[in-house]
């Protein structure tokens, strides 16, 4: 990099929505865009480099990962919160669901005053998206024998079949999950934005540097500090768009004096704009798993199923309205996602999950730093179950037997065997309230650090363009601005926000 000292635009993460806002602004304009990623560039998807755990999307991949974990916010257990640490970001390493989530989710942030962000002007972006990130829906010859077993054992539990779970009206059913996964291959954002860019000169990918902090003068930002492979360096930049992700995004904004300014100063950290919101309003969707023993017939329609075809370990979606979702309402508070696949880690070599996840979370969290320095990971509190109506915890309850009634249905049950967790013994809200709080995680959605909203707002960063209040020229642009959580896997959301945001920028 130390031949580019200056760009109209830098791109601080070349993640999920920084691929997006790059490949748009480079495409469309002839504005010299910097991208500069924390983890590798393994270039095109033709050149092949890529290593292939991140392009098998039969499973997760984590071969490159910022290492993220709870610490000790989790008494007695550390939780790990994989982000991938890589070109494409999460895209390139998640489980490829591409769900759009429900009309009132983004009908509710209009609502907050958020113009632009409504369901109906959203759509047309999520076709955009949908098809440069190559999504379909499996044929039914894809359907693996267990994930099959779970859509007919959904319907003899009462949950409707359907065959688009990206019906934004419908509030209830089950069917295959759309993915972004073309030929076996997890299709992520660099893939879909970047490759098509990436000989224009317009355009500069920087892998392995780390972004520090932006540097701020008056209400502007002019350039940014990154650890580079020759130590310390400075871009100067027109404008920056940070897309660090829930985690990354808001670091960057405190390490650049942008926060609490009494917190700021117990780190060292010269405050440049107050704003306390920075960091706080994380939120993800709680998610639990029952575990089974599987049985040899599962073994046996898996294995002579994966002899003939392609067989990821996740392909359904159920998204199910519990008994404590107000009936006058649109919407669903739940998703039940079936889990099953070959794991050489356990002692049968297969693993069956049926995990479910609340959808609608009122508990909320908060990203702060240890330190200053930016090799130093911050302490992520998700807050999870600490809503004081306790309504995150009431409503997994709720989904924890609604994934039993589903287990116990043919031909689901002749498939799973034995619950193993929370197993049998526990039964009642009591137990199963002190068992969730035991084993609840994430559902790889967080959101929320850099909240979108008015000036006026003590939790919101950015306004609805993802402009960070209070500079000109520096905008936010990934899923740390949601201010409410959608009720949907965050892939193609990020997808979205990087098309409204990088879109809106040219206009300008």
């Amino acid at each position: 990099m130390d031949d580019v000292a200056h760009a109209d635009t830098v791109v601080v993460g070349g993640g999920t929505a920084g691929a997006v806002v790059a490949g748009l602004i480079a495409a469309n304009s002839d504005e010299s865009v910097v991208v500069l990623e924390a983890g590798p560039d393994f270039g095109s998807f033709e050149s092949g480099g890529w290593p292939e755990d991140l392009l098998d999307a039969r499973a997760l991949g984590y071969s490159r990962d910022w290492r993220y974990d709870s610490d000790e916010t989790y008494p007695g257990r550390k939780v790990a919160f994989e982000r991938a640490r890589v070109i494409g970001g999460c895209s390139a390493h998640n489980g490829c669901a591409a769900i759009w989530g429900s009309r009132v989710d983004y009908d509710g942030w209009a609502a907050l005053g958020l113009d632009g962000w409504a369901m109906d002007d959203l759509l047309p972006l999520f076709a955009r998206a949908s098809e440069r990130m190559r999504v379909r829906v499996p044929a039914p010859e894809e359907i693996t024998p267990f994930q099959e077993a779970a859509l007919q054992a959904a319907v003899a539990a009462g949950i409707p079949r359907v065959e688009n779970l990206n019906d934004v009206d419908a509030d209830e059913g089950m069917g295959p999950s759309p993915v972004n996964i073309w030929q076996g291959t997890r299709w992520n954002s660099a893939f879909a934005y970047l490759d098509p860019v990436r000989d224009r000169p317009n355009l500069r990918i920087a892998g392995n540097c780390l972004v520090d902090r932006l540097l701020i003068e008056g209400d502007r930002v002019s350039g940014v500090r990154y650890l580079g492979s020759d130590g310390p360096q400075t871009i100067a930049a027109g404008r920056v768009v940070v897309a660090g992700g829930t985690y990354g995004s808001p670091a960057i904004l405190l390490r650049s004096g942008i926060g609490d300014p009494d917190k700021l100063r117990a780190l060292g950290i010269a405050p440049r704009v107050p704003l306390r919101g920075v960091g706080r309003n994380l939120h993800d969707h709680p998610a639990v798993s029952l575990d089974y023993a599987g049985t040899p017939e599962a073994v046996s329609r898996m294995t002579a199923f994966r002899e003939s075809a392609w067989m990821p370990e996740e392909q359904t979606i159920a998204k199910i309205r519990s008994a404590r979702y107000p009936s006058a309402e649109r919407g669903f508070d739940l998703h039940l996602y079936p889990v099953g696949g070959p794991d050489s880690g356990t002692p049968s070599g297969w693993h069956w999950f049926l995990p479910v996840a609340c959808m609608t979370p009122r508990s909320r969290g908060a990203l702060t730093l240890r330190s200053a320095d930016p090799l130093i990971a911050p302490r992520i509190d998700h807050g999870y179950l600490s809503d004081p109506d306790d309504h995150d915890r009431a409503t997994l309850i709720e989904g924890v037997r609604i994934a039993r009634e589903v287990a116990s249905q043919s031909p689901l049950r002749e498939l799973l065997g034995e619950e193993t967790s929370p197993g049998s013994a526990v039964h009642d809200d009591a137990a199963l309230a002190s068992w969730i709080d035991d084993v609840v995680g994430h559902y790889y959605h967080p959101v929320g650090t850099c909240k979108m909203g008015s000036a006026h707002d003590s939790l919101a960063v950015t306004d609805a363009r993802g402009r960070i209040h209070g500079l000109q020229n520096a905008f936010v642009a990934d899923c740390s601005i949601v201010p409410v959580i959608p009720r949907a896997n965050t892939n193609i959301p990020a997808v979205v926000i990087g098309e409204w945001i990088g879109g809106w920028l040219l206009e300008q």
